[in-house]
């Protein structure tokens, strides 16, 4: 309300926003706007904005207005970019460049060349990731889960599954890529030279990704295994007729 002065609010009691809204345009339309003034060379406020300023006015934008702030954070190599206190996830092709971000009350946009290339509902704090944005080959990491480890591993051989078990037990998402690496050695080797090889690693008290591969490298994975040997049958066992062979008769004669 570009004519509405203190004089009108002041003294007044409303009793709603609409009521006050109302009661403003009454007194721009019949009061204020009417008024000749000396700035405008005569004129009253309402006949200048008919004849200037109304053809001038713009559509009101669909949208509300909103105020916005810009940063040029810059994607690093885990393909996160930091807005505010927040690290936000785009896509893994932009690693290592500078990108522009727009943060409003609602959302965080990315731009790279003046085209948006992600947006995220705005945070306060913490990590956004959306895991479409990483590589193909780091998206199969995270796919593949310590649930589907285990699973995978109980397929491969009984030693297979104890490695992996081993290696999930304690903090399992730190050892997830080593476990992933047991199970992956299956595509490799066959699964009775990989489950060979995890009985000789856990022989050995080192049941590791690395311990397993070298063992499978080295085609060692047999070591340590020995067959059971079949003892002699007692001499008694072997018949009356064979009960003193072993002996040296002649010494009695």
């Amino acid at each position: 309300m570009p004519y509405v002065r203190d004089s009108f609010w002041r003294g007044r009691e409303w009793e709603s926003e609409q009521a006050m809204q109302l009661g403003a345009i009454k007194w721009t339309l019949e009061v204020a706007g009417l008024r000749h003034h000396r700035s405008l060379e005569g004129a009253s406020p309402l006949s200048v904005f008919a004849a200037v300023e109304q053809e001038a006015l713009l559509p009101l934008p669909l949208q509300v207005f909103e105020l916005a702030a810009w940063s040029r954070p810059k994607v690093g190599t885990d393909c996160h970019a930091k807005v505010g206190k927040v690290l936000y996830s785009v896509p893994w092709r932009y690693i290592g460049r500078h990108l522009d971000a727009r943060q409003s009350d609602r959302t965080v946009e990315f731009f790279a060349d003046d085209v948006i290339v992600k947006t995220w509902p705005r945070a306060d704090r913490g990590k956004r990731t959306d895991f479409s944005d990483f590589p193909p080959e780091k998206i199969a990491f995270f796919m593949r889960t310590p649930v589907w480890c285990r699973r995978r591993a109980s397929e491969l051989g009984i030693f297979v599954e104890e490695v992996v078990a081993t290696l999930l037990s304690d903090n399992a998402l730190y050892h997830l890529r080593a476990a992933q690496g047991v199970v992956g050695l299956g595509d490799k080797y066959p699964k009775e030279r990989l489950d060979a090889a995890c009985r000789r690693a856990l022989e050995v008290g080192d049941p590791s990704y690395r311990t397993v591969k070298g063992i499978l490298s080295a085609g060692t994975e047999k070591e340590g295994t020995h067959e059971p040997s079949v003892p002699d049958a007692p001499a008694h066992l072997h018949g009356p007729e064979s009960l003193f062979d072993h002996l040296n008769m002649e010494a009695f004669l």
